[in-house]
């Protein structure tokens, strides 16, 4: 298959088109190198793990550049956030297993119990291609780190970076069998992976449409399911907010990435005393965001990550308008000279008075379009918040604490920010309710989910 470089329009390169009989290849490796794996002490597998940061780390530009170049993204975001993440995720879970704990329950002068942790076995992981080798690492570091093998399958849209992790592995000589990264699409390797017998555990980030389908071939074979899946995420700004810091982060938080994170806040709700003030001023700096070469130093914005998603994101901004949308700022396709005169280009997008209840703010979009609504009270705030199918994060800027905890209990998201965004500890869990997915991710819960717990009682 053709793989575009979005910010070109034009194929840059070719990945394979795997299907049901290389992803058996890779179950029957990784089976084959499960009882060695597990076996091996948690240090010698945090050793491994470490291996594979520091050649991440090794690799740093020429990962940056990949991702860049396969996605679109501006190349300062690859450099500062994409690549450095994704070699943290790996030394993470490679001290993360070194400290993990066992439960012990006293019954007195009857005996005790304990619990062990102990790997499941192959487990499916695949990934989207928005942040392609962050999030495809924040699946198979705790995977590996648990003692499990794993069968992985990048995104068919951004696949260079788990190629060239590939590359890393095979320079370090990591254990054959233990890490088997397979290309092609989601409807033919994808399935393959998920409907494949010996895959006890799959781990899946992408939009909720496909969540379901992998429940409904994962639940009746009794797989253990991680599903972290789409957002529509709300962003409240009270009137006694840090002005200046609520607007900054919000112009972040709107078009980080294109727009393309499930986490990005796509739904602004400013409090009526602020909103004229606050619409100006955010205006003002969203037409700042510049559009251009993702290489080039002043990208601010790079290219929608491929042709369909651009056309999908266009036709949601025709919606908008078609749904009583005002549209204060951008609403085009951006058309670039030189190298990038064919690439995949949106103006950052912002629209106003449109109801709550319609599809432009009800469904996600995933790209640079978000939409202003001002609200009066706490509690219609709070309504708004939670008026959607999705849950999986949520934005509160207020300098009332009292406000703030009210809203964040109340708010139903799996992740809450005040007076921040994207702020992350890699120790704590990720995940939405809701639409947003299932079961949570990062810390101690990714090392619980890719194990399964034993109790031994003992009678004394």
């Amino acid at each position: 298959m053709d793989n575009i470089n979005p910010a070109t329009g034009h194929a840059y390169g070719t990945i394979p088109r795997s299907d049901a009989q290389d992803v058996e290849a890779a179950v029957a490796a990784a089976k084959a190198a499960f009882p060695s794996w597990s076996t091996l002490p948690a240090a010698k597998r945090s050793e491994w793990l470490m291996k594979v940061a520091n050649g991440i780390e090794a690799r740093m530009e020429e990962l940056a550049l990949a991702e860049s170049t396969d996605n679109g993204k501006p190349l300062s975001l690859a450099r500062a956030v994409d690549i450095p993440r994704a070699r943290d995720n790996f030394k993470f879970y490679a001290t993360a297993i070194l400290h993990d704990a066992y439960e012990t329950h006293d019954m007195g002068i009857d005996g005790f119990n304990y619990t062990l942790r102990q790997p499941i076995g192959v487990a499916g992981c695949i990934s989207p291609w928005n942040l392609p080798l962050y999030l495809f690492s924040w699946k198979i570091a705790p995977a590996l780190a648990a003692g499990n093998t794993v069968v992985a399958k990048p995104s068919e849209v951004t696949p260079a970076t788990a190629y060239l992790l590939s590359k890393i592995l095979d320079e370090i000589d990591f254990p054959k069998g233990v890490l088997n990264l397979v290309h092609g699409l989601g409807a033919e390797t994808g399935a393959a992976i998920v409907e494949h017998s010996d895959t006890a555990v799959i781990s899946f980030t992408g939009g909720t449409a496909t969540g379901k389908a992998i429940s409904k071939v994962a639940a009746p074979m009794f797989k253990k399911l991680s599903l972290e899946l789409g957002g529509k995420n709300a962003n409240i700004i009270f009137d006694d907010c840090d002005f200046d810091e609520a607007l900054k982060t919000s112009v972040r938080s709107s078009f980080a990435n294109q727009g393309q994170i499930c986490l990005c806040g796509s739904r602004i709700y400013v409090q009526r005393g602020i909103y004229e003030k606050f619409k100006e001023a955010f205006i003002e700096r969203v037409k700042g965001l510049t559009v251009a070469d993702p290489l080039s130093d002043e990208a601010r914005m790079g290219a929608i990550v491929s042709e369909d998603h651009l056309n999908k994101v266009l036709s949601y901004i025709e919606l908008a308008k078609e749904e009583g949308g005002v549209l204060l700022h951008g609403g085009h396709k951006v058309e670039l000279e030189g190298r990038c005169k064919d690439g995949y280009f949106i103006a950052p997008t912002v629209f106003e008075n449109l109801p709550a209840t319609c599809r432009t703010n009800q469904e996600e979009i995933f790209g640079p379009l978000v939409t202003l609504t001002p609200f009066d009270t706490e509690e219609e705030a709070l309504a708004l918040a939670n008026g959607t199918a999705y849950g999986l994060a949520s934005t509160i800027w207020t300098t009332n604490l009292k406000v703030a905890h009210r809203m964040a209990a109340g708010i139903h998201a799996g992740i809450i920010w005040v007076n921040c965004w994207l702020l992350r500890d890699l120790r704590t869990p990720f995940g939405g309710v809701k639409q947003s997915g299932v079961g949570r991710e990062g810390g101690f819960e990714a090392l619980r989910f890719f194990t399964e717990p034993k109790n031994v009682c003992i009678k004394l």
